[in-house]
């Protein structure tokens, strides 16, 4: 009777292990990701619609909590986060990771895309890719783009050449190469956080900015900035990144569905970004009273022509730029 009491113990407790270690083995593994938008902006759905298509393809191993609206710090802040091992992925952007890594000064290069076709065979080429896998060693990898529209100056005036430019305090996002555009244009390069730009433009503080459209009604700039000058001189893209130690971590065939699943978002967001750039840009006109200026690029490509030439000297985007250069010729 002991013995049986014994045998059923044994075989008891040696089943509570396995089911320990298959719950140990399958465990979901849940990856805290930042980003600085509300939840009605399409890099917030685009990544909604990601962490379902991982749940699906990890089979519910493998699941992204996401935190919208900088609850978990600014851009920068994320990235050192990441890099600190406090934080899974983040969201930033080509111009904010041209800090920690050089090789995304290739997409601060203005004019460096013919047109948003080309931007998407940059982005989904060779360039493109090897770019996201530069900063192994930085702390973080890319995972995918997304499409952050062209940038353009908005202002209290009309900007339809560089000469417009002469003497204005410009705000620009923390980048030696956005710094050294603004130079070439002649206006005064003030970087400022993003949160801060609204007062500063009312105040006098800055006598305008760049970016996309979109930004006129989302961030409300266009109560403070009438007139939108459509040179768009840099296509920069968001990007969403993965620390370097937490993508180790992951067994192969997650590492492949978590990339599967960033690439389709990237393409899922283009239709969303093109509806609200639309809409925005609509919203703006009826009921901002923004007005939209059609300008020719060309003064505005010539200014900052030096750029390209110097881009093409330094070792860590010349490789990039080159091959982005030629994949404009397709």
């Amino acid at each position: 009777m002991v013995a049986l009491k014994k045998n059923t113990l044994t075989k008891l407790a040696t089943a509570v292990l396995a089911v320990a270690a298959s719950v140990n083995v399958y465990a979901a593994t849940t990856l805290k990701l930042s980003h600085n938008q509300d939840r009605s902006h399409p890099v917030h759905k685009s990544m909604q619609h990601m962490a379902e298509l991982v749940k699906d393809y990890t089979d519910g191993e493998v699941k992204i909590r996401i935190y919208p609206n900088a609850q978990l710090g600014t851009q920068r802040e994320s990235l050192e986060l990441l890099q600190n091992g406090a934080l899974d992925m983040a969201k930033s952007n080509a111009s904010e990771l041209e800090s920690f890594e050089p090789a995304y000064g290739a997409f601060n290069i203005p004019y460096l895309f013919q047109d948003r076709d080309h931007y998407y065979r940059a982005m989904n080429g060779e360039a493109g890719q090897q770019i996201l896998s530069a900063s192994y060693d930085k702390g973080f990898i890319g995972l995918t783009y997304y499409d952050a529209g062209a940038r353009s100056f908005y202002t209290s005036k009309p900007i339809n050449s560089p000469a417009d430019l002469q003497g204005l305090k410009i705000r620009i996002q923390p980048s030696p190469t956005a710094v050294r555009m603004i130079e070439l244009m002649g206006a005064a390069p003030t970087p400022l956080a993003y949160g801060e730009l609204y007062t500063a433009m009312q105040q006098g503080v800055v006598d305008g900015a760049e970016n996309n459209e979109t930004a006129l009604t989302t961030a409300r700039h266009g109560e403070v900035a009438k007139f939108f000058s459509l040179d768009e001189h840099t296509m920069i893209p968001d990007v969403l990144v993965i620390g370097s130690k937490v993508w180790d971590k992951l067994p192969e065939e997650h590492q492949a569905a978590l990339k599967k699943a960033a690439d389709e978002s990237m393409m899922y967001h283009k239709d969303l970004w093109t509806k609200m750039t639309e809409e925005s840009i609509q919203e703006a006109k009826d009921k901002m009273g923004v007005e939209f200026v059609e300008v020719a690029k060309q003064p505005f490509m010539d200014a900052v022509k030096p750029m390209h030439e110097e881009a093409l000297k330094v070792p860590a985007i010349s490789k990039y730029v080159e091959i982005i250069n030629n994949q404009a010729k397709i």
